[in-house]
């Protein structure tokens, strides 16, 4: 069973980085008879073991946006676990019982519920009484089982975790005020989404560590027999050992060495009493079950000097206090640096240069200041913005402090907005890093966006710019001339939008007919009609229009782009509510990507599998026995050629008699 469950996994990722591979138009990494071979094992493996994992290819769950999260009571109180940093302690506790030694995983607590074999609920912690209903995102999640095997009601608990990889994937993508604090907070963030497409982008996982209760299961009377059957069911549980108060000093100097190569955030351990009548029967206290305990790490800390407090402009305005020391080594690194986060902290611990301050990092991860030794208040909050020299004032919110820059022509503000504005997606102007943007900001040469396709006014300036020269500045002149030419959706998108990304950018041109001066004009009604748009993202939208500025700098932007119609768009959107499937080599078009982009054009849908919610699959080959073509002929849904798709909806392509 768990070699099938590990072949599961292999082919869910494999056949899923194909498909990826396959929709992008990149060259690709497996035959189309290869992927149909793999996907029939897969499937094979899923009617085996009753078990369909989260993002396989066979099962696709639709991306959905809600308006806002339902609540829900939890039947019983969540309690926390009573803590102690002593291994002592946790020998004491222990006794002559064995118990099970866990990560304590540092993410967000989920409980699912299955019924009859399916992923019926899944509701966050919450406050330990009432939690959010979060089933949507759950569902999304890279390791989550849809199906499992156990046909009762299955309840159980475990922590949605993000990676430190993915941790650091993300904030590298997101502007500075943007990012967040340590995977935790992003965890949080990414669970509690309203659009489950980001969700799905961010890569969660789900760690089990608790059986609640299987109707009719016998386990024993063991608790780490519960966590075997967690794993029978599909599930990944979190790492754990048995063990005695003999071996529990030794197993916990263990879980200490693995902590700087672990994948996934811990903030500590749990010991729970494996023997689950002797655990109920001690009970609990009105916050701490008495069955388990959690041992923290003790945090080892280093005495320093305070050299100065540097304040780093975001832009948005917000100005971020970073405490710089004299270096130190903790957990077996070198440290010098630390965020202090806001002006209120940085008065708690009235901070100075030269004050002698104690440094921890959190977690064994994250340096923080635990105490200022000397707390001489020294530190004075800057008036001016350390980047444009204008006015700063304190802005106060729920009693927290933070400093912003008062300046809406500071060069931090624009440089983020003029990255987003020259990437891939959006205008793509091809070279325009942001160390450019930020060199030619700070030389005066671009104020707004517009700016960007006149860097002929700046030539003697720009080839005279360090890495500079005359190829380096003629290539940003071709690109910014390229670039005049797109269409309406990255233009869209390259305005950068709150909450609108490029898949909401597509579906808004879709609906409005790829027409701006229409989708300019959007209402949010109209807005909140477009399926997977929903209020929020209508809300934005219309806000963002309305903005005087914005509309200034629309305005500038649309003196020199040339937005284009291609030629198949002029059709209309006669594929609207159309769901496709594309299969196997295509003649008539440069890959498949490009039928993808053709069909959305037209206000239709592709997706990676046949379903009941298919409407075409598009094969050359209509006599294959592959998956997809079996599927398709099970269902009753129409196989088209490449040919006879273009005829049907009488598209303009090129080498085809109309």
């Amino acid at each position: 069973m768990e070699e099938k469950q590990k072949r599961m996994k292999e082919l869910t990722e494999l056949l899923n980085r194909a498909a990826a591979v396959y929709y992008q138009g990149k060259d690709e990494i497996m035959s189309n008879f290869e992927y149909d071979r793999l996907y029939d094992e897969l499937q094979v493996l899923e009617e085996e073991t009753g078990i369909i994992l989260a993002g396989s290819p066979t099962n696709r769950v639709g991306y959905e946006v809600l308006s806002e999260l339902p609540k829900e009571a939890h039947p019983s109180p969540m309690l926390s676990l009573d803590k102690t940093k002593e291994v002592a302690q946790l020998e004491s506790w222990l006794g002559t019982q064995e118990g099970l030694l866990s990560w304590k995983m540092d993410g967000l607590t989920i409980v699912l519920t299955y019924q009859d074999g399916s992923l019926q609920k899944a509701v966050t912690r919450g406050n330990g009484r009432i939690g959010e209903v979060i089933t949507n995102n759950a569902r999304v999640f890279q390791n989550v089982p849809l199906s499992i095997p156990f046909s009762g009601e299955l309840v159980l608990r475990g922590e949605a975790v993000i990676s430190y990889a993915e941790f650091q994937r993300i904030n590298q993508s997101l502007a500075e005020e943007e990012q967040y604090k340590n995977p935790r907070n992003l965890c949080g963030g990414t669970v509690r989404q309203l659009n489950n497409e980001i969700t799905a982008e961010r890569n969660v996982n789900f760690l089990a560590f608790a059986l609640v209760s299987a109707e009719g299961v016998d386990f024993d009377n063991s608790q780490e027999k519960k966590m075997r059957f967690l794993q029978e069911q599909g599930f990944d549980v979190v790492e754990y050992y048995r063990v005695t108060a003999d071996n529990l000093a030794e197993r916990v100097a263990w879980f200490a060495e693995q902590i700087h190569s672990n994948e996934y955030p811990s903030d500590g351990l749990v010991l729970l009493m494996d023997d689950i009548a002797y655990g109920e029967s001690l009970g609990h206290t009105a916050k701490f079950p008495r069955n388990a305990l959690a041992f923290k790490w003790e945090d080892e800390t280093a005495e320093t000097t305070l050299l100065e407090i540097e304040w780093s402009a975001s832009r948005t305005g917000l100005i971020n206090p970073v405490a710089v020391f004299e270096p130190v080594e903790l957990e077996g690194t070198t440290v010098s640096r630390a965020s202090v986060h806001n002006v209120s902290i940085v008065e708690q611990l009235e901070l100075g240069e030269g004050d002698r301050i104690e440094v921890y990092k959190a977690n064994m991860i994250i340096p923080q200041i635990a105490e200022n030794l000397t707390r001489s208040g020294r530190c004075h909050i800057p008036a001016a913005c350390p980047v444009c020299k204008e006015g700063t004032a304190i802005h106060e919110d729920n009693g927290v402090k933070t400093l912003f820059c008062e300046n809406s022509e500071c060069p931090a503000k624009k440089i983020k907005t003029f990255a987003h504005f020259v990437s891939r997606d959006a205008m793509n102007l091809d070279g325009m890093s942001e160390a450019t943007i930020e060199k030619f900001i700070n030389h005066g040469m671009i104020h707004e966006l517009a700016d960007l396709f006149h860097l002929e006014k700046h030539r003697d300036q720009i080839v005279a710019l360090e890495g500079f020269g005359e190829k380096s500045y003629q290539r940003l002149v071709d690109s910014a001339e390229r670039a005049r030419h797109t269409d309406v959706v990255r233009f869209v998108y390259s305005l950068g939008i709150p909450n609108v990304g490029l898949s909401n950018a597509r579906l808004i041109c879709q609906a409005y007919g790829q027409d701006f001066d229409q989708i300019r004009q959007a209402d949010e009604e109209t807005l909140d009609d477009i399926e997977g748009v929903g209020p929020v993202i209508a809300k934005t939208f219309v806000s963002f229009f309305q903005d005087p500025g914005v509309q200034e700098m629309v305005s500038h932007l649309l003196q020199e782009v040339i937005i284009e119609t291609p030629a198949d768009q002029e059709v209309g959107q006669d594929m609207q509510g159309m769901t496709f499937v594309i299969t196997g080599a295509v003649a008539y078009f440069a890959n498949r990507k490009e039928v993808k982009t053709l069909i959305e054009a037209h206000g239709g849908k592709v997706t990676g599998s046949v379903s009941a919610k298919t409407d075409y699959l598009i094969n050359n080959d209509a006599a294959s026995q592959s998956s997809k073509n079996r599927k398709a002929k099970e269902l009753g849904i129409p196989i088209l050629t490449e040919k006879q798709f273009i005829d049907q909806f009488h598209l303009q392509v090129d080498g085809v008699e109309q």
